[in-house]
């Protein structure tokens, strides 16, 4: 089967070296977006899907407008492919790109369709406290996710994973459900199954509006956050930024799913939900764990911060660093 790939980061990757490995598939070029200056160095830098076919001596198309390039469409007519494959590229796809293939354009979605079409499903679905998300395959028209369905894969996802962990485990399950959809599509195994639109639900591209934390949400809502925006969410200790990128909800529905470690805590969250305190309060700070804030419901439990010009440090280096104080109040983000 004649394909082009067409895609960007590393979550795409383990998708196009499957097929590179695959005695059924021909990869004729990879499409990915134009190179991007990175790094202290700020120095220009291949997009991970680039890296891969330049080692495996593919063609690779960068147009910066994909839609209004007349010379990567000729090139694409000229490859007579059977498939695009595309995951996780960056630019929509016209309707005359999606009609060249004589057998279609499939799309690998990193989620349960068509629930989170968009630009960010994993990050969304941990946001919203999901506890299972996947990969679907589908055949792509000129909507936003919006095509018929072909195979479903799905994962569980745990309490305290976040989307730095998630990204991986469907990216492999996502190469895998794409070898399968090819080779059932090349022998018109699947019938194909339209989405019902009135279950969609989105994934909009992430602000940076959506990083800041308030602390009279939740103490659940403000842990989703943290893990679907990992790493990027702040809040303010001393009137400097802190980043928050590890949390742990505490209280008696939670403790069942975190560590032994953190079981420990239980005795201690009872006695202080008895007497809870304002909003982003620090209410414990519990030697080599870390501090434990209030929040509008709830108490959480900060793992892993970042404080303005300095290096990411666990919750406990933290709050013994710069000796917190309970009674003292983070700020909203």
């Amino acid at each position: 089967m004649k394909t082009v790939f067409f895609g960007t980061p590393q979550f795409a990757v383990p998708s196009l070296e499957r097929l590179l490995n695959h005695p059924e598939f021909e990869v004729r070029g990879v499409v990915t977006q134009p190179d991007k200056r990175r790094g202290r160095g700020n120095q220009l830098m291949p997009s991970p899907i680039k890296a891969v076919a330049m080692t495996n001596q593919l063609p690779v198309w960068q147009p910066r407008r994909l839609k209004k390039s007349a010379e990567t469409l000729t090139q694409l007519r000229q490859v007579s492919a059977d498939v695009f494959v595309v995951v996780a590229y960056g630019q929509i796809l016209s309707q005359e790109i999606l009609d060249l293939p004589s057998i279609g354009c499939v799309n690998v979605h990193g989620s349960l369709l068509p629930k989170y079409r968009g630009a960010a499903p994993i990050q969304w679905c941990l946001y919203n406290g999901e506890t299972e998300t996947g990969i679907t395959t589908m055949l792509m028209d000129a909507g936003m996710d919006t095509g018929a369905m072909l195979l479903k894969a799905s994962t569980p996802i745990q309490l305290l994973d976040n989307a730095q962990q998630l990204a991986p485990t469907l990216a492999h399950l996502g190469a895998d459900l794409l070898v399968e959809t090819l080779l059932k599509l090349g022998k018109q195994q699947i019938p194909p199954v339209p989405q019902d639109d009135a279950l969609a639900t989105y994934a909009p591209l992430i602000q940076k509006s959506d990083y800041a934390l308030d602390w009279s949400r939740t103490n659940f809502e403000l842990h989703n956050q943290v893990r679907g925006f990992a790493s990027n969410c702040i809040a303010l200790f001393r009137d400097k930024l802190l980043k928050i990128s590890a949390t742990a909800p505490l209280g008696a529905t939670y403790f069942p799913e975190l560590p032994p470690e953190l079981n420990a805590l239980e005795p201690e969250c009872s006695a202080l939900a008895a007497n809870p305190g304002c909003s982003g309060e620090v209410m414990s700070v519990v030697k080599g764990v870390g501090p434990i804030i209030q929040t509008g419901e709830g108490l959480l439990l900060l793992q892993e911060v970042q404080l303005a010009g300095k290096r990411s440090q666990s919750g406990w280096d933290f709050a013994n660093g710069v000796r917190l104080t309970v009674g003292e109040v983070l700020g909203n983000g």
